[in-house]
């Protein structure tokens, strides 16, 4: 059997749900790839663990976020971090899952950038490296001929770019229009179902865990146009800007609106989409208000959902996917069993 090392870089929640994942799936990819899969080590801000005959469950699984994480081993070092560990460490991929920085692309840039120049593999689940330079990221890895695999950062458990370059290979996708965001649609959902105000709403979705403590990032509409750069740049061929996408958010909605929206039958959305005309790519952030018949009407609390129009294939909508730091973990390792079919068979 041959081994394929993989190196972890970011072990907050979702790290650590890969990690866990993976353990469980290490005879699986035995079985069906005749892959001897194994994390080598795991990189934080201030250190990380190495062993390069693998990390053990018994090792990596007791460190939890509410137990300390990483800081609470005593194999810690410094020198296992960084992106000069990275370079000599003899791994064969990276999952990079660490803090997401849209402006300089932060440690999860120089890391992919760095794997891709050795050749490794590269599978990301933060979203700041490809907003900022997806077109640079990817043609690095064409040069390598290294995988650069994305679907962790682009909605997660539901699928989205592989639905385009997958499911849907050998179309023309004309239009994709997505919830994108569960936060916002939970929120939405609240204050059109329940009649809450938007505080209140905003409220209980920080309660349960599905809003941050400081949530402009999704109720603003970045992370949905965030989502759309890289699908525009992955899925669509553009070479898209976050600053060129048109964006708005769901902050300034009233009860007032929502009760004539309900009387009129029309539930808001805020929605993503990209679309495809005379050969140019263009997206937009905006509440849409949708008849109550309409697919994305019923889409309701955290739920996401897309719809992709095409020219032979018609229209496709896939409504679902949990949104939480498992389903996202799993997204990761989908996206490995894919770079695995392709290195071993």
């Amino acid at each position: 059997m041959k081994p394929y090392k993989l190196v972890l870089t970011g072990f907050g929640s979702v790290g650590w749900h890969v990690a866990d994942l993976l353990f469980q799936r290490r005879e699986r990819y035995a079985t069906l790839f005749g892959a001897d899969v194994q994390i080598v080590a795991v990189c934080g801000s201030r250190g990380g663990l190495y062993d390069p005959n693998g990390l053990s469950p018994d090792t990596l699984l007791p460190l939890t976020k509410a137990n300390g994480g990483l800081t609470a081993s005593a194999r810690m070092e410094e020198a296992y971090t960084g992106v000069r560990f990275l370079s000599q460490c003899d791994a064969d991929g990276l999952v990079e899952a660490g803090p997401t920085d849209f402006v300089t692309g932060g440690s999860g840039y120089l890391y992919l950038k760095t794997a891709l120049e050795q050749g490794m593999d590269a599978i990301t689940l933060s979203k700041g490296a490809l907003v900022l330079d997806y077109p640079g990221l990817a043609r690095l890895s064409r040069k390598q001929r290294a995988f650069l695999k994305i679907s962790g950062a682009t909605a997660a458990a539901l699928p989205t770019v592989d639905l385009i370059q997958y499911n849907l290979a050998g179309c023309e996708v004309a239009e994709m229009t997505g919830i994108f965001t569960g936060t916002t649609n939970f929120i939405l959902t609240a204050m059109w179902e329940e009649g809450l105000p938007y505080e209140l709403a905003l409220r209980e979705a920080q309660n349960r865990g599905i809003a941050e403590p400081d949530p402009a990032f999704d109720v603003e509409g970045w992370d949905t146009a965030c989502k759309l750069t890289i699908l525009a740049n992955a899925a669509f061929g553009a070479e898209m800007s976050l600053s060129e996408i048109k964006r708005t958010g769901i902050s300034g909605l009233t009860g007032e609106q929502m009760e004539e929206w309900r009387r009129q039958g029309l539930v808001p959305k805020l929605v993503g989409r990209i679309l495809r005309q005379t050969g140019q790519i263009a997206a937009e952030v905006n509440v849409v208000l949708y008849p109550f018949d309409h697919p994305f009407a019923q889409v309701k609390g955290a739920t996401k959902a897309v719809q992709v129009r095409t020219d032979v294939m018609g229209e496709l909508l896939v409504v679902g996917g949990k949104s939480d730091p498992r389903a996202a973990a799993a997204a990761a390792l989908k996206d490995l069993e894919h770079i695995l079919e392709r290195r071993f068979h």
